[in-house]
């Protein structure tokens, strides 16, 4: 009876999968489209929000550090990712590397908990962006009223509370925006998304070059500020802390392997999509969050816009930089909210392909030639996850799912190395099994520093998860039909 729960798809039905006769998705992308659309999704709310937050409530100047210890577990998952990138070249991420080494069970718990990094993910984003949209609207002198611009609903340590709000409208619009660009298809979405992130690394690199003449030393010491006595509150603690809190920020370099089915050359080129951009971006977080802790002493720098702040306190010599970060924030914030729900949309691809969801979630529009029903599905729960909860909230869930399917990336290429060993790889993740034993052993650690609340909602998500597999998607499953129709 439970013995079917492990069927694994071998390496020839998943090639046949991404083949071209088989492949209802458009091939596009291009290496350097792949590192962009990575760099689109990880250079976003961790940047412009985060660094702030983690450095004001956790690590200090050492949130520099953080960004350091998240981007090291990132980097290990990162080749295990890689690896199995140049072995698979199907849509899917962790869901279809799991099911080619843990087997179907597995690959939907995976499945469903990816649902957590960019479902949950992309409204987080839209909510951030939201964020900075009414702050930038407010400069020019339109005021959004607080009853469309804001979560209807408060979560802190003492539970729900009622904001007073109607919908935060403006992280629902920017979803539906997204979602209709992702609609009409993938290369316009590819080109919307280059351009962009040009706008926001520009603004960053601005940001940092501008910003190194205004630092004052001082605000660096010390560097990692005493503990107060409570777990994650500074010290080196608070550094741990730190580093799972902007973790969020790196959520998005494995967006690249969703796009496996639509890249010209998966094999060559997801590889280096993923690793390309989780190097471009971890120089860019580090040297932003020394020159944000170095121009502003991190005590103050708990708020929505952080890097705004730091330019106000920078004097008069700065204050033109100002709209222009924001216009980077609301443009950088855009691909984020993009990048996600592609990737979101895609596992629901995968997953309905091999009918494990609904059949209608496995069809591409006639013109388009894109996941049309799973991308408005994605957008509208995004919406409205974006539109009634609060960003802190949604960033919890996001991190500790992103973290388990990291774990669970890691793990598996130790096995595929056992099973498969003579497979053609275009890319070997390096020392094996070291680098994926301490990969797996990192994000635990990081899945381990986050409130209890998370995990509990994290058990929950998975319970209904269980539901859906058990009640829909074992009795629908293509590779146990095809295994029992032999």
């Amino acid at each position: 009876m439970f013995k079917d729960l492990f069927i694994r798809k071998t390496l020839a039905e998943l090639e046949l999968q991404a083949d071209g006769d088989h492949n209802s998705l458009k091939r596009h992308l291009t290496a350097t489209n792949l590192t962009l659309l990575g760099v689109g999704c990880v250079i976003g709310a961790g940047i412009f929000v985060l660094t702030g937050t983690a450095a004001a409530l956790h690590a200090g100047p050492a949130v520099a550090l953080s960004f350091v210890i998240s981007a090291f577990g990132c980097l290990l998952a990162g080749l295990c990712y890689a690896e199995f990138a140049s072995m698979i070249p199907v849509s899917g991420s962790a869901y279809t590397y799991g099911y080619a080494t843990m087997g179907e069970f597995i690959a939907w718990i995976i499945g469903w908990d990816l649902i957590l990094e960019y479902l949950f993910g992309s409204a987080t984003v839209a909510v951030g962006w939201a964020g900075y949209v009414t702050s930038f609207l407010a400069d020019f002198g339109i005021v959004i009223p607080p009853t469309m611009c804001q979560s209807p609903f408060i979560f802190d340590h003492t539970g729900w509370h009622a904001s007073g709000s109607f919908i935060n409208f403006p992280a629902v619009f920017i979803v539906a925006l997204m979602t209709t660009l992702l609609v009409i298809g993938i290369k316009e979405s590819a080109k919307f998304n280059n351009i962009i992130v040009l706008v926001k690394v520009v603004v960053i690199l601005l940001f940092i070059g501008f910003g190194i003449s205004h630092i004052h030393i001082a605000n660096w010491t010390p560097f990692i500020p005493a503990n107060t006595g409570t777990f994650g509150q500074f010290g080196w603690s608070g550094v741990l802390t730190g580093a799972a809190v902007v973790f969020f920020a790196y959520v998005g370099f494995d967006a690249v392997s969703t796009t496996s089915q639509e890249a010209i050359n998966p094999k060559r080129d997801v590889p280096r999509g993923i690793l390309f951009s989780l190097l471009i971006c971890t120089v860019l977080y580090i040297a932003v969050s020394l020159v944000l802790t170095g121009i502003l002493n991190y005590k103050y720098l708990n708020v929505e816009a952080p890097i705004a702040l730091a330019i106000n306190s920078a004097g008069p010599s700065l204050t033109w930089l100002r709209p222009i970060i924001k216009i980077g924030a609301i443009a950088g914030l855009s691909s984020v909210v993009l990048v996600l729900l592609l990737g979101q949309s895609r596992v629901f691809f995968t997953m309905a392909s091999d009918g494990l969801l609904w059949k209608s979630f496995a069809k591409t529009h006639s013109k388009f030639k894109t996941p049309h029903i799973t991308t408005i599905v994605t957008g509208s729960f995004a919406a409205l996850f974006a539109g009634l909860f609060p960003i802190g909230l949604l960033g919890e869930m996001v991190s500790i799912g992103t973290l388990l399917a990291f774990v669970i990336v890691s793990i598996g290429i130790i096995l595929l190395r056992k099973s498969e060993p003579d497979a053609v790889r275009g890319f070997k993740t390096p020392w094996v099994p070291f680098v994926p034993i301490l990969g797996a052993f990192v994000c635990l650690a990081q899945m381990a520093s986050l409130p209890g609340d998370t995990w509990l909602r994290l058990i929950i998500w998975m319970l209904i998860g269980f539901v859906i597999y058990f009640s829909y998607g074992r009795k629908h499953s293509h590779a146990r039909k095809n295994r029992y129709n032999k």
